[in-house]
């Protein structure tokens, strides 16, 4: 069994592959402050109401954009299953051709993603992943990672409104159905959620003409993933589909191309 680990700003993923098929996954806060022993305890209480067994587990691989929890979860892997985990790094094989300017800079989320967004659905692909940061990943049809852009996530924004201003309060994130809103509410779920979509939609748009550009004139897909994603795609038709499970899917196809033996 190989046990995957997608560590996120606010989210952490951690999914169970058993012969490449992904079999129960999990999705837990990403917590500093939490111990290599207090995430063992709760990854091996998972283990028990789910009836698996932690003596399967024969591998680990592990992403993430928090450094500071890579540490915690080494120690986890050695700790509780006697392995040394495969880490999302420079140096790990990928399949991909990375056309950063510093590939070093590329979050490991955003490499994972295009691994399993190219894999599935092919190239040209636009890849956008609505988490803490809303990212947008173009891939060509040559598995090559091009780069994409970075805004800030629909949670952020709905954060700093609250956060930054004397009277605005915290509302739930969902559609209000209009955007003449006649209350304070409504008024800041269509900003949110609207305003989001009409980013996401010109982002996407941008992208398919500048792959124009490059003498790309393929159909490009578009792939959404992430927590948000749901939401915000529901309005949209730049999207073609939502894979909310992409990022663990690509651990999964990248331990297969870096496992020992």
């Amino acid at each position: 069994m190989l046990l995957a680990f997608d560590v996120g700003n606010t989210h952490t993923e951690v999914g169970a592959f058993k012969e490449g098929r992904l079999i129960q996954s999990w999705r837990i806060e990403t917590d500093n402050g939490k111990t290599a022993d207090e995430f063992g305890m709760l990854i091996h209480q998972f283990f028990e109401y789910d009836n698996l067994n932690p003596k399967d587990v024969g591998d680990i691989i592990i992403s993430t954009v928090v450094p500071s929890m890579l540490y915690t979860l080494q120690h986890l892997s050695m700790k509780y299953f006697k392995k040394r985990a495969i880490v999302i790094e420079p140096g790990v094989k990928t399949g991909l051709k990375i056309k950063y300017d510093n590939p070093k800079q590329v979050g490991a989320d955003r490499i994972v993603n295009a691994v399993a967004g190219f894999h599935k659905y092919g190239g040209p692909l636009i890849i956008v992943d609505f988490g803490t940061a809303t990212t947008f990943c173009a891939i060509t049809d040559k598995a090559e990672y091009l780069g994409g852009t970075i805004a800030p996530g629909v949670k952020i924004a709905s954060e700093a409104l609250f956060e930054k201003t004397a009277k605005l309060p915290k509302v739930e994130l969902e559609e209000p159905g209009r955007v003449i809103c006649k209350n304070t509410i409504n008024s800041m779920q269509a900003g949110l959620v609207y305003g989001h979509m009409g980013m996401v939609d010109f982002i996407v748009k941008k992208m398919k003409n500048e792959f124009i550009e490059m003498g790309i004139t393929e159909k490009v897909t578009v792939i959404a993933t992430g927590g948000m994603a749901t939401l915000i795609e529901k309005g949209l038709d730049c999207i073609d589909s939502v894979d909310k499970l992409l990022t663990l899917e690509g651990l999964a196809l990248i331990y297969e191309r870096n496992k020992k033996g």
